[in-house]
């Protein structure tokens, strides 16, 4: 494919990933709202993914063109696929749409065969930089493989027009290992799907909870590298302190079992979407962020729009959003024992906890997807207009040496 000046204005856009609705995550949700974004702008879409099962099949609606290729369960993520390096099917799929630019969200075979079948195309590729991978590792103990992992990543990023990250430390510490060309691109959040007004004494009901019980809420995959055992921690020493206080899960993941077993009296409800998540959201109190391995967060932004006081490390999103002691409570990275406290403010200050609430939901109203699709846009709008300005000059150069 040959660019031209008119390129420069976004008709079509292909997105890459290995996770996509209805799948329940991060990313995927983030490539929701960008898909609905571009498309409500007039921009057609076609996402490549792999199948989620065997009726999941390639289909075009309206703006929106979806292939499906053949992948295999994620080990430890049976509802998550990755898809095959199929390069020669990623790019006959990509040049048959002629995307002016195409976005590669995660780093699996998939992925890769799109970053390349890109490059052979000469189309601007960007990739995002969703969730930390080599931290995973990290985390299951296999850390000789840290090393290898960043290595990776980096040789795969630094193979696109440019890397995109959700938060402004995240892009420093790629930019400190070598990644290049990384650019920060926020989040939103639906502020009029998670709202205060959502809250349900009718759920809290059914929770058998109480309107002056203390609602701990946590949303989120229930998984070790998610630190449940944190999160867990500080029920035990709230619990300790005042019978009122409750555990209120929203999930599913390999630590569920475990906690059932051992916590009879944590409340487990399960996956939630739509209407059904803003509810739990809102009838929750306090929304315990305890991981330290998401690059971003969405639940923090989310649990701030329902109007929950947010206790989290200070980085990813609440490092974005949160004020401590404004509108949220915030312990330094990695302190497991300031976190607890922080949640232990919560429970001995009744007023602090009310202003908190109050002041999180001022703020994520101010939070809109809407500027960040278009900040999507512009990017890729950015990134495809250098690569044209690259290619002249190395025309005119090449065409400087052939006169001479």
């Amino acid at each position: 494919m040959t660019l031209t000046a008119s390129s420069s204005t976004l008709q079509r856009v292909t997105i890459v990933t290995e996770t996509f609705a209805p799948e329940i995550n991060g990313v995927a949700n983030t490539l929701g709202h960008l898909v609905r974004g571009l498309i409500s702008r007039g921009i057609e879409v076609q996402v490549i993914r792999p199948r989620q099962n065997r009726n999941d099949l390639s289909t075009s609606q309206g703006k929106l063109h979806s292939i499906t290729l053949p992948g295999l369960p994620i080990p430890g993520y049976n509802a998550l696929r990755f898809g095959f390096p199929l390069i020669g099917r990623i790019r006959k799929a990509i040049n048959r749409f002629a995307p002016q630019a195409i976005y590669v969200a995660t780093e699996g075979p998939m992925g890769w065969a799109a970053v390349s079948a890109a490059r052979a195309s000469g189309i601007t590729v960007l990739s995002g930089f969703h969730t930390n991978f080599h931290q995973y590792i990290e985390h299951y103990r296999l850390g000789a493989l840290e090393g290898l992992a960043y290595r990776y990543l980096r040789y795969f990023h630094n193979r696109t027009n440019g890397t995109l990250v959700p938060t402004r430390i995240q892009r420093d510490e790629l930019d400190a290992h070598g990644f290049h060309n990384v650019r920060v691109m926020a989040r939103g959040v639906d502020s009029q799907l998670f709202s205060p007004q959502k809250r349900s004494a009718e759920l809290r009901k059914q929770w058998g909870v109480r309107e002056d019980d203390l609602v701990l809420l946590y949303v989120g995959r229930i998984a070790g590298e998610k630190n449940m055992d944190l999160a867990l921690a500080t029920y035990r020493r709230l619990l300790a302190a005042d019978e009122r206080v409750k555990l209120v899960l929203v999930g599913d993941g390999p630590a569920l079992a475990g906690i059932r077993e051992h916590y009879p009296a944590v409340i487990c409800c399960g996956m939630q979407r739509g209407e059904d998540l803003a509810r739990h959201y809102a009838s929750g109190d306090v929304f315990l962020f305890p991981s330290k391995t998401d690059t971003f967060g969405n639940v923090v932004t989310e649990a701030m729009a329902s109007g929950l006081a947010v206790v989290s490390f200070d980085y990813a999103a609440a490092h974005e959003h949160i004020h401590n002691g404004q509108n949220g409570m915030l312990a330094p990275f990695g302190d497991d024992q300031s976190y607890i406290r922080c949640a232990e403010t919560l429970l001995d200050s009744p007023n602090l906890l009310r202003r908190l609430r109050q002041q999180a939901c001022l703020h994520a109203g101010s939070i809109s997807w809407n500027s960040i699709v278009d900040d999507f846009i512009q990017r890729l709008n950015g990134a495809t207009a250098e690569v044209i300005q690259h290619g002249t000059e190395q025309n005119n150069t090449a065409k400087s040496r052939a006169t001479v």
